[in-house]
């Protein structure tokens, strides 16, 4: 039976909606990759509908989904078969054919879609330069067209293939996406690269699943961005205050910086004279000018984190067994100030005692 090939994302109960998704499969035949990106609000998409395979290209099978479709998408691709055929091949003997929504494309951007009658309005596909998207139970065509949008404004613009499909299904879930708001949501990513030789030589450079989440577009993005350390994924600014003040100071007093300095320099004060606020106003501003270039003089050489002392926390770090294998250079975390600390007051104490 027919039927029986049958495999879904979660297991179907009576009153839950027919299985969909809303999902794009592409390729860039400039770096070879092939890939597919879905959301759904059903958990676990990652595990069904996303098939991809280097150097031959992707398939997206989902509503109703027939799991094995995937690699007999690819197959027929691998063997030559365009991609509107591959599709009438797979389809051929379906019973349930019309329940079906499929997206396909090979390495030379042809592509192909098919969404049967009997899918959850709304329902359709778009194809594009090199990627089809397709869905179903969305809220409108909108969505579609955001997708394309997206995609058509990245076309050779040399951004990376993920991280444009991720951007344009982030812009299809804004225009609302699948409207089966409240249920469990879920995202995945699958890239195939022949550049990349993956895990046991399966060439996927990539695969991402959000089981679960109320924002898995979103979250996908962040996990892509963190792991692929792209800009973005954090925020960052020059690093320069107090604490590094008080860093700079502790390491001098240990050894590890300034060392061809005595003392360590003292703050500058404001030495001006205050009644001058009401006496003499521009007299007044000119110390107070002044002082402010003489501060930001001093903030500059011993408040700032620069690469000497980013060099003496890691001497730190090394001669106090804390340097572990994925630290940053220059890490500063509650660990080291703990033990910078310790050794610093001691030494205070040390010193302070007869």
């Amino acid at each position: 039976m027919k039927n029986a090939l049958l495999a879904f994302a979660v297991t179907l109960s009576f009153a839950a909606p027919a299985r969909a998704t809303f999902s794009i499969a592409a390729v860039d035949p400039k770096s070879g990759e092939a890939a597919v990106i879905v959301t759904t609000r059903v958990p676990f998409v990652g595990r069904a509908v996303p098939w991809v395979r280097a150097g031959v290209g992707a398939v997206a099978t989902q509503s109703w989904t027939v799991v094995e479709y995937g690699k007999r998408g690819l197959d027929l691709l691998e063997a030559g078969v365009a991609p509107e055929d591959a599709m009438r091949q797979l389809l051929a003997d379906d019973q349930g054919r019309e329940l079906r929504q499929l997206g396909i494309i090979d390495m030379k951007g042809r592509a192909a879609a098919f969404t049967g009658k009997e899918n959850g309005a709304w329902a359709g596909s778009r194809q594009g330069r090199n990627y089809t998207v397709q869905g179903n139970i969305l809220v409108g065509p909108e969505v579609l067209d955001a997708v394309a949008t997206s995609l058509d404004a990245t076309e050779g613009s040399g951004m990376a293939l993920a991280e444009r499909l991720i951007l344009a299904l982030e812009a299809g879930q804004a225009r609302g996406g699948d409207k089966r708001w409240g249920y469990f949501q879920s995202a995945a990513i699958r890239v195939a690269d022949p550049k990349d030789p993956g895990r046991g030589g399966d060439h996927i450079s990539l695969a991402i699943d959000v089981g679960e989440h109320e924002e898995p577009v979103a979250e996908l993005k962040r996990i892509y961005y963190r792991t692929a350390r792209r800009l973005g994924y954090r925020s960052f600014s020059d690093v320069r205050g107090s604490d590094v003040l008080e860093l700079k100071r502790m390491l001098h007093a240990l050894g590890y910086w300034g060392k061809e300095m005595g003392a360590f320099p003292e703050a500058p004060k404001f030495a001006g004279d205050r009644a001058l606020m009401r006496t003499d106003p521009k007299k007044f501003r000119e110390q107070v000018d002044a002082f402010t270039k003489e501060a930001q003089a001093y903030e500059q050489q011993y408040a700032v984190y620069d690469v000497a002392t980013i060099e003496a926390v890691d001497r730190f770090r090394k001669e106090h067994k804390l340097d572990f294998e994925g630290n940053p250079r220059g890490l500063v975390d509650e660990r080291f100030v703990s033990a910078l600390r310790d050794r610093y007051y001691a030494k205070q104490k040390s010193a302070a005692t007869p």
